[in-house]
């Protein structure tokens, strides 16, 4: 080794020191030219949104699928309004920028292939979201009046409330609305959805929106484009599969409302880290559907038929902890201390999804990362949710090779912000 520096450092012996000093700045330079250049080359960027993509389609009041209708996307408007303010020379203003909600909860579902599973999750998911937020639910605290000032949703009592008013007092309705993204899907998704919705009947069928992309985006692209539509106060996003018990959302939301910044935002994160490494169980329903009247007058039922118990693998226990352990190497404190990152259960306040939609980049699994590094970069309030959770046949995730490329992808994902590929608007 010392004959090998001695031959590098002989060109440069009675060289001028400014000269020397020239040359190892040129060369630092073009190692890191290289570096970025690499590094812009791997990071991935997301496509650009298909016209045909903004759309939705829907079972009407009569029973029949509806044409194609223009999906509404606050993105949009606000980067209108932003672009509009730069023009005059002013300061966008994020905190006030974000439109109205239309319904108090938001649930997008990203499916991929679906149609084997997908029946049995909207099953547990309408049953609920009907039972706690449809109409004649009593969600809210007694004498609660909710006011809008400068952007901020607030209460009385100073916490977030589920009663909400435009301008002038008109009052938007408690509600729900369901998103379901196929991400490309090539069997019968699409189908088995709007044929779910039909059987709600036509007072509930309008609140389950179908979203079709036409090329596989990945989950993470599926979900985002869902998050760029939501009509609520809240949004959350779960798996196809039911894994997460959806009644669990409840967990969520008060956890969620506890700690929204005065603002109104605020990420609750649902964990399975309390299943790792104990003899813990989950709860697991067995298929069960009803007819759309059962389902939505009683719709503990669903949660009322025998229960069978199974523990989490050990295989995606193992990859749990080595993957957190990356994840302590490679992101900021607050996101590398969540301890699990990656479960398909997410809520956002609205108020949130402005600072971290518009500047996500991966469209991957290591999409929750880049979310939960967003919040954090934008001093969100984030908090984790211990849920019921059960693993279910038919996924499509590797779990070795696509927990490389998570591992792989995460790089990636942390060396684009870092270098300055990836920018905040």
């Amino acid at each position: 080794m010392a004959e090998y520096l001695q031959r590098a450092v002989e060109p440069f012996q009675g060289a001028p020191l400014p000269m020397v000093l020239s040359f190892l700045a040129t060369s630092i330079l073009g190692v890191g030219l290289l570096v970025y250049l690499g590094i812009f080359i791997l990071a991935p960027f997301p496509r650009i949104t298909l016209k045909s993509e903004k759309t939705f389609r829907t079972v009407d009041a009569n029973g029949e699928i509806s044409q194609a209708r223009p999906l509404p996307c606050w993105q949009d408007a606000i980067t209108a309004r932003r672009k509009q303010a730069q023009d005059k020379g002013g300061v966008f203003n994020t905190d006030v920028g974000m439109e109205m909600p239309e319904v108090f909860m938001s649930l997008v579902v990203p499916a991929f292939n679906e149609q084997d599973r997908i029946g049995i999750m909207l099953t547990e998911a309408v049953a609920y979201l009907q039972q706690a937020y449809g109409k004649g639910s009593q969600t809210s605290e007694p004498n609660e009046v909710v006011h809008r000032q400068n952007g901020v949703v607030g209460s009385a009592h100073g916490n977030a409330s589920i009663d909400l008013q435009h301008e002038a007092g008109s009052r938007v309705e408690i509600g729900w609305e369901v998103l379901i993204v196929s991400d490309g899907s090539t069997d019968k998704t699409v189908e088995t959805v709007l044929e779910f919705a039909r059987g709600l009947g036509s007072e509930l069928s309008q609140a389950i929106r179908v979203v079709s992309l036409r090329m596989n985006r990945g989950k993470g692209g599926a979900v985002i484009h869902g998050m760029r539509h939501v009509r609520g106060q809240y949004a959350i996003f779960a798996d196809a599969d039911g894994a997460s018990r959806f009644e669990d959302l409840g967990k969520l939301l008060k956890a969620s409302k506890k700690v929204e910044d005065e603002q109104g935002r605020s990420v609750a994160v649902g964990s399975r880290a309390h299943l790792v490494g104990s003899e813990a169980v989950v709860k697991v329903c067995e298929p069960f559907l009803q007819s759309s009247d059962t389902l939505l007058t009683n719709a503990n039922l669903l949660f009322a038929n025998p229960l069978s118990s199974i523990q989490r693998s050990f295989t995606r226990n193992l990859l749990m902890h080595s993957f957190h352990f990356l994840l302590r190497l490679l992101t900021p404190p607050a996101t590398s201390a969540i301890r699990d990152t990656q479960c398909g259960f997410k809520l956002f306040s609205r108020s949130s999804l402005p600072y971290i939609i518009p500047h996500m980049h991966s469209e991957g699994w290591i999409f929750d990362v880049e979310m939960l590094m967003l919040a954090e970069s934008a001093r969100i309030p984030v908090v984790e949710v211990p849920i019921g959770w059960q693993e279910v046949g038919g996924s499509k995730l590797n779990v070795l090779w696509d927990s490389l490329g998570m591992a792989w992808g995460l790089a990636v994902l942390r060396a684009g912000w870092a270098v300055g590929i990836y920018r905040r608007w």
